[in-house]
């Protein structure tokens, strides 16, 4: 399956894709040093992020939230890829300081995605592909 978006920052990444069902807030959210969220009562709470193709709607939080973006890779623990139905700035400002690939307007549901499936996003052509499950 090949899924066309807008590129946000560029580059390519691959993982497991983890699909977010509610925003995320990098600002006391996600663990900078562990690439764990912490957010209590999130849907992701204890889940790690890091090298996953993350898929969330949209960022909340602090515009700090970038810079907790840029801390992740610099720790290691940044998303392969981020994947947003609408970027915003506190996200894409992040992922760009910490040369992690986004796309958004997939034209999909995120939720339609197959959690837990290797994706690879090419932000440079605003693509994301995987392959179906039995294919």
């Amino acid at each position: 399956m090949k899924l066309s978006g807008r590129c946000i920052s560029k580059g390519q990444g691959r993982g497991p894709l983890l699909i977010s069902p509610d925003p995320i807030s990098f600002l006391s959210g996600v663990d900078p040093d562990t690439g764990l969220i912490i957010e209590k009562g999130h849907p992701l709470e204890g889940e790690n992020i890091t090298n996953t193709v993350l898929a969330f709607e949209y960022g909340k939080g602090s515009t700090v939230g970038s810079y907790i973006l840029y801390a992740l890779s610099k720790t290691g623990h940044a998303p392969a890829a981020i994947i947003n139905t609408e970027a915003e700035t506190i996200i894409a400002v992040g992922a760009i300081l910490g040369h992690i690939p986004m796309v958004d307007r997939l034209g999909v549901p995120l939720s339609s995605l197959p959690q837990g499936i290797i994706a690879h996003v090419n932000a440079d052509a605003g693509t994301v592909e995987y392959e179906e499950e039995g294919a």
